[in-house]
């Protein structure tokens, strides 16, 4: 299997090399040259089979230059028994009779990033080995939440890599902060930018592609990588769970094999549903794909118009990981919805960093329109939606999966689609305990993070994760706030 960019197809790199650089060097985004199909009936037999099998039957499709015995040994690494709370890695529970939430939660950072960010350090390893690498891989991200912790969780002490993260000073809870600036490990750094997530994240593009900077710092014994999910191998392990929810689905009897369901997925940086994009081309039956958005709504409106327009209004919201304008993965979606067009895609990137926006071609909005849905909501939305949920289901939601629930309820209203349907849900509701104490109508005046944790645990008698618990005796190790043009300084003395 090679990997081309979404930019330059003439490229032809094997997935270690494309995993270890990350970004190619033009500026696009590597994908695998064709979308590996399952045999007949091998979604099937994964049926009643543990998440481990699941994840070897969708990788050894992808990394074709790892061996068998390699991948095992990221696969056990990875979802250990030590590392995850549920043994099931992402368990589906039944929420109506048509709904059921996948939760992707049960990391040791309470975030569904960890499905991918726990596995990633090994593809890396193995990686650096396999392409003869001499050089120390130096990792960055850009965070508007939940990355940042769980790479830094994945790469912390991991030989031959350092890390730098990046995330927006105002645009994470404060819980989500806490558990980056108390991050140990001797090869981590992080930084706060003045500035949005798109900041930060440009921040770091612009880092990327300077190519004076990469010589300088390869002059030093440095070459850079990225944990984003514009890396091939962030993105591969979250297809995973969703071949996984239709094998559990077959497993509890709720569809039949080839019975099509839906996907909703909260989603900014368009990584999380772009996977089950993928799963759906791989032969998961799929009827829908379900975008739900916050008030930063610019997904909504691109898959509703086929304009993607990023000047609009910013909204810090409860649902951080979401507040995102510019969503680098729906670049894959493009290059592949024009039969790797890779002028075509160029172009609207270019149009996209010059003008803010670019309008596709009809012949790509068609496609979207037949397999995508959208919707949005407000921060009133999201909290009665968790209030209700709680005290109508007895299931407690955090602030990005109220979003999904409130737009898949509102797509069943508009369409009466009663269609099996697996509701992503990102995050544990302890790392916004102060937004979903509010939308439980809680008195939280006063308390400190660590009384709101207890507070949630008391109101829902949902166990207090310790990986949030424990944050409470750790010290802070990083305060440093950079303005977004001095990013690219922050690391060059970081690396000295």
């Amino acid at each position: 299997m090679k990997y081309i960019s979404t930019r330059d197809t003439s490229i032809g790199f094997s997935s270690a090399q494309a995993m270890k650089q990350g970004l190619s060097k033009e500026g696009g985004l590597f994908v695998p040259e064709t979308v590996v199909p399952f045999e007949k009936d091998e979604i099937s037999a994964l049926s009643g089979r543990p998440y481990r099998d699941a994840a070897f039957a969708v990788l050894k499709k992808y990394l074709t230059d790892f061996t068998d015995e390699e991948l095992w040994d990221c696969i056990d690494s990875a979802y250990s028994e030590k590392r995850w709370a549920a043994s099931e890695i992402t368990p589906l529970v039944p929420l109506s009779d048509s709904a059921y939430i996948l939760e992707l939660f049960h990391g040791p950072t309470c975030a569904f990033k960890d499905v991918a960010l726990q596995i990633l350090p090994k593809f890396l390893t193995y990686s650096i080995k396999k392409t003869g690498e001499d050089k120390t891989v130096v990792i960055l991200v850009a965070t508007s939440g939940d990355t940042g912790k769980a790479a830094l969780e994945g790469f912390a002490d991991v030989e031959g890599t350092r890390i730098a993260v990046f995330y927006p000073d105002d645009g994470v809870s404060d819980m989500q902060k806490l558990q980056m600036v108390t991050q140990s490990g001797a090869n981590v750094n992080v930084g706060a930018v003045i500035g949005n997530f798109d900041d930060a994240q440009n921040g770091v593009k612009k880092i990327f592609t300077d190519k004076e900077f990469a010589k300088r710092i390869a002059a030093r014994g440095f070459m850079l990588s990225s944990a984003n999910s514009i890396n091939w191998g962030r993105l591969l392990p979250q297809i995973v769970y969703y071949v996984y929810a239709y094998a559990r689905l077959l497993a509890m009897g709720r569809v039949k094999a080839g019975e099509k369901i839906n996907i909703c997925v909260p989603t900014g940086n368009f990584g999380n549903i772009l996977a089950s994009y993928y799963a759906m081309k791989m032969g998961v039956p799929v009827n829908r794909l379900i975008c739900a958005s916050n008030e930063n709504n610019v997904l909504t409106d691109f898959i509703k118009t086929g304009v993607y327009d990023k000047n609009r209004t910013f909204y810090t919201t409860i649902s951080p990981s979401m507040d995102i304008l510019i969503s680098s993965n729906l670049e894959r979606l493009l290059f592949d919805l024009s039969d790797g067009d890779e002028k075509l895609v160029t172009s609207y990137m270019k149009s996209l960093s010059e003008k803010g926006r670019y309008e596709v071609t009809d012949e790509i909005k068609s496609r979207i329109s037949k397999l995508f849905e959208s919707g949005f909501t407000d921060d009133d939305g999201t909290k009665e939606t968790i209030r209700r949920v709680f005290e109508e289901k007895g299931y407690l939601c955090d602030t990005h999966t109220g979003v999904a629930v409130t737009v898949y309820n509102d797509y069943v209203k508009r369409t009466g689609d009663t269609t099996p349907t697996v509701i992503a849900s990102t995050a544990s509701p302890y790392k916004f305990a102060k937004s979903v104490l509010e939308a439980l109508k809680a008195d939280i005046a006063g308390k400190d993070d660590f009384e709101l944790l207890n507070m949630l645990n008391e109101k829902s008698g949902v166990p207090v994760p310790d990986a949030l618990g424990l944050l409470k005796t750790k010290p802070v190790r990083f305060s440093e706030k950079i303005k977004k043009e001095d990013m690219e300084a922050f690391v060059d003395d970081y690396l000295k």
